[in-house]
């Protein structure tokens, strides 16, 4: 019972500030164009000031290196999912617009806002050090081929014009360079001043409430009957709460031993991690790169919404692993 009071927890707030921006949008608050105005601000000065303080917050060159272990686990996990992410793309014939959705949703989750909270109520603040491996890969993972595939998957340029050449500018966007510059101070043990600290900390908590408030207002202007299951957004279900927990599992069991080399909560916390709903800020990638923001809106919504019944069956199959 403990992981389903969690979830439902953890999942209430990320609807209610969702419900806030439906109703302020229908309430005439937000102007035609305040939606890209978020936009804007979240993906070239929140972000990459979140993840700059994040990475720092949480991380030290000691537990990096100490945790190299489960970093493996967790970052094998993730390139099969993006393998199995491409293949189904291919399979399903997934529409350009979504492509880089499809597969973010499946490979990339929630960590910060809905993992942490979740991980702490379940294992305790022992887990950590564990959940930093989670933080590590999926923030890499996410802000730098993640993004890029989201950026490269403009359905307005065409796909020759696009495999002609490769667009670092796609690349190096301001969240990633946030993330590897907070690499470099952590490397370097640089410490940064607490007033600048202080700044981005503030800026950077602005991402997650701007983006579900950017994710009512789609939703108010698409209509509720938007929420739905398609043939894309079901794929894309299973895939992040089916194929990445089954992929980390079997890795875990199949590296020797009941779970490895890793110890159970260690093995516990990369299983629940795997599960996480998708990121918040799916649909501002897809608008800033001319995509599908109401399919990424739909799966985003859906898998948080899932995510109340998922992640206690998923907690209470641990036992039956370890």
């Amino acid at each position: 019972m403990t992981g389903f009071f969690t979830s439902i927890e953890s999942t209430l707030p990320i609807l209610f500030i969702i419900a806030l921006g439906f109703y302020l949008r229908r309430a005439g608050w937000f102007a035609d164009s305040f939606g890209g105005n978020i936009s804007k601000l979240i993906l070239n000065i929140a972000l990459p000031a979140g993840i700059f303080v994040s990475i720092l917050k949480y991380l030290t060159r000691d537990t990096l290196f100490s945790l190299s272990d489960g970093l493996a686990y967790f970052a094998l996990a993730t390139v099969l999912g993006y393998l199995v992410a491409f293949l189904m793309v291919k399979l399903l014939n997934v529409r350009r617009g979504r492509c880089g959705v499809f597969i973010n949703v499946i490979v990339n989750a929630n960590t910060i806002f809905i993992g942490l909270p979740l991980n702490v109520a379940l294992f305790g603040e022992l887990s950590m050090p564990y959940f930093l491996v989670c933080y590590v890969v999926n923030t890499l993972s996410t802000w730098t081929l993640g993004a890029w595939l989201i950026a490269n998957d403009d359905p307005t340029v065409s796909a020759d014009s696009q495999k002609r050449g490769f667009d670092w500018k796609k690349l190096l966007t301001p969240p990633i360079i946030g993330a590897l510059l907070a690499f470099v101070f952590l490397l370097a043990n640089v410490q940064v001043p607490s007033f600048l600290n202080s700044t981005l900390g503030y800026v950077g908590e602005l991402v997650t409430p701007l983006a579900l408030i950017y994710v009512g207002i789609v939703l108010s202007d698409a209509g509720l009957k938007s929420i739905h299951f398609d043939k894309d957004a079901s794929a894309a279900l299973i895939g992040r709460f089916v194929v990445m927990p089954a992929i980390t599992v079997t890795l875990l069991l199949f590296s020797g031993g009941t779970l490895g080399t890793l110890p159970s909560i260690e093995a516990h916390t990369l299983i629940v991690q795997s599960a996480v709903p998708a990121l918040a800020v799916l649909p501002i990638l897809a608008h800033a790169a001319n995509g599908d923001v109401e399919y990424a809106t739909n799966v985003v919504t859906a898998s948080t919404l899932l995510f109340v019944i998922i992640i206690p069956i998923v907690n209470s199959l641990l036992p039956l692993i370890a």
